[in-house]
């Protein structure tokens, strides 16, 4: 099979991202390619903006999952492509357009070339936000096609093309969101004795937060806390009656974050009481970490390091944060980076993943799945 389609697929795709849950575009550019294909193996159903495409086996006793993920970002493209994105505002600067193409390959040949066991290609919308992984899993139609174990990739530009990179247990953080709302009294700049200024409280705040995980976390564990955004004030001699602060909390352990968020809470009981004001806190949806299951990757690993042309690299966990984690809490899999060697690294608006690992991919992960429908369940 040639994977050349491929490439033009994912161009094609990088030209039209889409904000989670609103991939109408992408989800009806797939279903048109879906359709295209013979259809006496397959079966189709969407949900919401994703799709469940299953590829049905000879024999099957058990059924594959391939998931990937289908959204862009709000991030104003300035990459040297010709296949610009054509949505002012939005670029998939973390890859999906490449795992699109990438989940297209593999069905196509298992479409032509079926193994014994059933296959499930899950698109799945809205992973940068804000989650389609947890309700994609527990709506009905994902329930009746539940497969029996599940797997995805993701780009790594920091990897050459012809690497991939995992490890068993956790390879990626839980997250939460943070969302923190101050509200004072506002009032003229020139009387700041009559205001409760919430500039200023936000500026202690963020100051304090950066004690949490110095002073409130274990050392040999790993957490991060990171306000990326502050907002407050309308007019530079108005003192702000109100201000916000947007950030996320990461960590290895379940038990770190809710350390972390209670020291946070606490911390706000003592805005409120010094700066006379009231503080709301939102966490969000938040992520689960990824958590590959300890025997299957081994097992992939170990079939991996065997293929000629391939490096397989043991990684250490990162602190990224992948909605995946939660069909590996309930499904047994596992995901791995896919190098795609490019200077500038996810989320960036000049990401540009070398193509070649198009190719990399569709052949490792064909191979992977007739490997393993051949061995006994």
């Amino acid at each position: 099979m040639t994977v050349q389609p491929f490439v033009q697929i994912r161009r094609d795709l990088h030209q039209i991202p889409e904000p989670g849950f609103q991939e109408v575009k992408t989800q009806a550019y797939l279903l048109d390619y879906l359709r295209s294909l013979p259809q006496d193996r397959m079966e189709i159903e969407t949900w919401r903006t994703g799709i469940l495409a299953k590829v049905k086996g000879t024999n099957p006793s058990r059924t594959f999952a391939w998931r990937t993920d289908m959204d862009g970002l709000p991030i104003e493209e300035e990459t040297s492509y010709p296949f610009h994105s054509t949505h002012p505002g939005y670029m998939h600067a973390c890859g999906h357009d490449m795992h699109m193409a990438i989940a297209l390959g593999i069905l196509t040949h298992f479409v032509h070339e079926p193994i014994a066991d059933d296959l499930l290609f899950v698109f799945q919308p809205a992973e940068e936000g804000p989650g389609g992984a947890l309700p994609m899993m527990n709506s009905e139609v994902f329930q009746k096609l539940r497969p029996d174990q599940i797997f995805a990739l993701h780009i790594a530009p920091e990897y050459p093309v012809g690497t991939v990179a995992t490890r068993e247990g956790i390879l990626f953080a839980n997250t939460a969101e943070l969302f923190i709302d101050l509200k004072g009294k506002g009032g003229h700049a020139a009387y700041p004795h009559k205001a409760n200024d919430m500039v200023v409280a936000a500026s202690h705040l963020v100051t304090q937060l950066q004690t949490v995980v110095a002073r409130n976390v274990d050392p040999l564990d790993s957490a991060v806390v990171t306000v990326g955004k502050i907002t407050g004030g309308t007019k530079q001699n108005i003192i702000a009656e109100s201000a916000r602060l947007e950030g996320t909390i990461r960590t290895f352990s379940k038990e770190s974050l809710q350390q972390i968020q209670s020291r946070i809470e606490a911390l706000l009981k003592g805005i409120e009481a010094g700066f006379e004001c009231e503080a709301a806190i939102d966490y969000g949806s938040g992520y689960r970490q990824v958590y590959n299951h300890p025997a299957l990757t081994r097992e992939f690993m170990d079939w991996a390091a065997t293929r000629p042309g391939l490096e397989l690299i043991e990684c250490p966990p990162a602190m990224t944060a992948e909605d995946f984690g939660f069909f590996l809490e309930e499904i047994p899999g596992f995901l791995f980076w896919l190098g795609v060697n490019t200077p500038y690294g996810l989320h960036h608006a000049k990401l540009e993943p070398d193509e070649q690992a198009i190719e990399v991919a569709i052949r490792l992960i064909c191979d992977y799945f007739t490997w393993k429908s051949g061995t006994s369940a």
